[in-house]
């Protein structure tokens, strides 16, 4: 019996996925991969960070909903964070890494960067004609 769970998410863009990742201190593995999981069951991903002992956290891309899907064994999660504090993370991250790049390729520069108390983190992009 599979102890796998898929987490769906919003995640499209693998250079900032992989950003994101590397921002929370995570090093993750490209390329298709498995990802372990309870009694040494495996299933595959196309980006993995391994855990010590098995419970790797995998993202393998779904042509359904155009996404990556968080893919790990839940009973084996040994983060220090629930796995939706992980996601919130991550996806804040994420957000930021796809904002930052956007900002770039259309010219503009961080002038200004700063995470308040709550965790929200506010930019100030700038531009000269």
């Amino acid at each position: 019996m599979s102890h796998f769970s898929t987490v769906k998410t919003e995640l499209r863009d693998r250079t900032a996925l992989i950003d994101a990742l590397r921002d929370l201190g995570h090093d993750p593995s490209e390329g298709e991969r498995p990802v372990r999981g309870y009694r040494g069951q495996t299933v595959r991903a196309d980006l993995a960070v391994l855990g010590d002992e098995g419970g790797d956290i995998g993202f393998r891309w779904s042509e359904a909903s155009g996404s990556y899907e968080l893919v790990t064994d839940l009973d084996l999660w040994r983060q220090p964070i629930p796995v939706e504090r992980f996601l919130a993370k991550l996806t804040q991250r994420y957000a930021l890494r796809s904002i930052l790049a956007a900002s770039s390729a259309e010219g503009f520069q961080v002038s200004e960067q700063r995470q308040a108390a709550d965790g929200s983190i506010e930019l100030v992009v700038t531009r000269w004609e």
